[in-house]
């Protein structure tokens, strides 16, 4: 897959601009600022193509990016207390209209944060995932941050025991910054598509 050959398609604020699901599409979700972007553009071996932000909830519309006629599909970040009630309610709206609109979803890329345990946000959406049927990863990003060796091993198993639910292989530590992950990632949403 010519994952540098990534283009920008279009972006979406609401469920009902969504065009019709005519190629498979790789959904990546998250909390706000948990680092969607920066899995997108190193998978995508470009510095910016998805934009990315130091400020939470800047991504506000569904963006659908091209890779070999499958789309790569990020989804506003959760989460985040300071969006206006209104805000909330369209993004909720647009997610269950995603979600629940026969989409041909063959992968959801779930994103959290290995420095922390996963949110309630987290679960909630994972739980959703695991009983709709959807075939899901999760990535935990921000690997690089956790400097101690000992830091990084006792995250890396308490995720295994908050996310009991999900195949211990499913949990993939990443890093932008090194790298860490990032052919484990491909190698699954390769498989799902080919799938």
């Amino acid at each position: 897959m010519r994952y540098d050959k990534a283009e920008f398609k279009s972006a979406y604020g609401t469920f009902s601009q969504l065009p019709p699901s005519d190629a498979p599409e790789i959904a990546f979700a998250g909390r706000s600022n948990v680092g969607k972007s920066s899995l997108l553009n190193r998978l995508f071996m470009r510095k910016s193509l998805a934009r990315v932000s130091s400020v939470p909830g800047k991504t506000v519309t569904i963006n659908f990016y091209d890779v070999d006629s499958v789309y790569f599909v990020d989804l506003p970040g959760y989460g985040y207390a300071k969006v206006a009630k209104s805000e909330k309610e369209r993004w909720a709206h647009m997610m269950e209209g995603y979600f629940n609109s026969g989409r041909n979803i063959k992968l959801v890329v779930q994103l959290i944060d290995m420095r922390h345990p996963p949110t309630n946000d987290d679960l909630m959406m994972m739980r959703f995932l695991s009983e709709s049927g959807y075939a899901f990863i999760v990535v935990m990003t921000k690997s690089d941050k956790l400097k101690k060796k000992k830091d990084y091993v006792n995250r890396l198993e308490n995720s295994k025991l908050e996310l009991s639910f999900v195949p211990e292989e499913r949990i993939i530590p990443f890093s932008a910054e090194t790298g860490e992950g990032l052919d484990t990632v491909k190698k699954y949403i390769e498989q799902y598509i080919g799938g």
